[in-house]
């Protein structure tokens, strides 16, 4: 394992966030902890469910350190195994439900999991390889041959707390970065990181009677970030199995939401609903968003009829350079991302790895005090998302392109992978999105590099029209190229219905791509 020394925190780090949970069931007993749907515990009740899936883990053979696989989707049996796991000492290992069955295999076998829980949304994607791995097979919410039954576990397990010692240096959780396809890479956290993390439960008030609405599956560190805090705080947390912009709202204002994490996407749908206005949310007292940049536009809106803070978060899964921007303190820096979080360095490089002049472009490498432990098992991997400083400090490479206004703030072009090359000019995609998103017949937009015989590529734009718009992308391009430079123009523009996006709303350019690179060599 390559070595990875994360900046120390400001405030030594002495408890893991099972400590601190283990703690918080005890202040208020009677307070709620989880609810979704109709279904809700109290930190008594919520306690004892995680002493028995614990306890339920250990009887399975698993043992402080191995990696335990979940499939499923949000619910209370999910955030109990998600806790009870951590508290005997395991590895959760969430998997993504946008994977395919094929990529699913490959994560459970790269990780050597000894038990998947799965739920029966999902058997269909499990069916194919669950009888061609050594696991030990619970099922979550049905019977079937050959899949012990999650309940009856439970009911079997001691509702004790088993006190399994963790320290922080022990690993927490291992989050596949892998889509729909391709070679899974496992991201490792250690215990270090999430409870580095911690320092925005005060902050942020999570340890106030928090309540928080989260619409991300908890596969994601996007959900994740927000459903510690909340726990390690003494809240409850709202879970919704799958988004849905009415039925957020409608929970948002029967709830008393305080707080919430929503991706780009969420907001936008949140915003554009017919009867968004009608709701109180007055509630509010924080709202995070993070996983995409949230768009310039969207942000002002948001800040004019959306009560409470929003504040944004650029980061990597992997850890490394955070940014922060509350819109509130900084109204006037919207296209940002904002500034460097406290603890965090980020430097901008060329292709060579060295800095950037000041006001350039360069891709953003940053080290923090939350890093991953690394890629699991691929020490070839981790040593490729690696730039060291002449002091051998680590930097993790994110991929993304950008550079810092004159007070500070990051300012993001794009994704790396996603610069089209044209005529040996770089050309970055966003640039052109914010473009076409400016139009009012437009309400998403991607950009994509396609084969140009003339150019080597050339840019495409795909966009979704606004209900009732009557125009097509051919007057979409001329008015987009009117605005643009001479080396941006846009090759054509074609409409969509919808365009391809995870689960927590990254639009899937690989897919948007694919038609138009089959083969050539992209």
């Amino acid at each position: 394992m390559i070595e990875i020394t994360p900046n120390t925190p400001e405030t030594p780090l002495s408890e893991t966030v099972v400590d601190r949970i283990r703690a918080s069931a005890k202040r208020d007993p009677d307070r709620e902890a989880i609810v979704c749907g109709d279904h809700r515990l109290t930190w008594r009740a919520f306690d004892d469910r995680i002493n028995r899936a614990a306890n339920m883990a250990i009887a399975l053979d698993v043992q402080p350190g191995d990696n335990v696989t979940i499939l499923s989707q949000n619910s209370i049996p999910y955030a109990e195994l998600f806790m009870g796991l951590l508290r005997a000492g395991a590895c959760v290992t969430p998997l993504s439900s946008m994977a395919s069955s094929d990529a699913l295999e490959k994560m459970v076998a790269d990780c050597g999991a000894k038990v998947i829980f799965l739920a029966d949304q999902y058997r269909d994607l499990a069916g194919p390889f669950v009888s061609r791995l050594p696991l030990t097979r619970v099922a979550i919410d049905f019977a079937a041959s050959g899949w012990l039954d999650y309940e009856t576990l439970m009911a079997q397990a001691a509702a004790t707390d088993p006190m399994v010692p963790i320290g922080l240096d022990d690993t927490c959780n291992l989050i596949y970065s892998s889509g729909t396809t391709g070679t899974p890479k496992g991201i490792l956290h250690k215990h270090a990181l999430r409870s580095a993390q911690m320092d925005r439960v005060t902050a942020n008030g999570y340890d106030n009677g928090a309540r928080t609405l989260l619409s991300t599956p908890l596969y994601s560190n996007t959900t994740i970030v927000a459903f510690l805090p909340t726990l390690v705080g003494g809240s409850t947390v709202y879970l919704m199995s799958k988004f849905d912009a009415l039925k957020w709202l409608e929970i948002a204002e029967s709830a008393r939401i305080t707080h919430t994490m929503l991706v780009p996407v969420q907001y936008k749908r949140l915003l554009d609903h017919p009867e968004f206005d009608r709701f109180d949310l007055s509630s509010m007292h924080i709202k995070l968003s993070t996983s995409a940049p949230l768009r310039q536009a969207v942000k002002a809106d948001a800040m004019k009829r959306f009560p409470g803070r929003l504040i944004e978060y650029y980061g990597l899964t992997e850890g490394g350079g955070v940014t922060v921007l509350s819109l509130t303190d900084y109204p006037d820096k919207l296209h940002t991302v904002g500034q460097p979080a406290p603890g965090a360095e980020i430097r901008l490089l060329d292709e060579d790895g060295n800095d950037v002049p000041p006001g350039e472009v360069g891709e953003v490498c940053g080290r923090s005090t939350t890093m991953m432990a690394g890629y699991f098992g691929r020490d070839d991997l981790t040593e490729a998302q690696i730039w060291r400083d002449p002091d051998g400090k680590v930097f993790f490479r994110s991929g993304d392109m950008g550079r810092f206004d004159e007070d500070g703030f990051l300012i993001l072009s794009d994704r790396k992978k996603d610069m089209i090359i044209s005529g040996g000019l770089n050309i970055y995609a966003d640039d052109l999105e914010r473009v076409l998103l400016d139009d009012p017949d437009v309400t998403d937009a991607a950009v994509i590099g396609i084969p140009s015989a003339a150019w080597g590529e050339t840019p495409l734009g795909l966009v979704v029209l606004t209900p009732g718009a009557e125009t097509d992308g051919e007057a979409i391009c001329a008015r987009a190229n009117e605005k643009l430079g001479k080396s941006q123009r846009l090759a054509g523009v074609e409409t969509r219905e919808t365009l391809p996006r995870s689960d927590i709303g990254k639009i899937l350019k690989r897919d948007l791509r694919k038609p138009y690179w089959e083969g050539e060599t992209e």
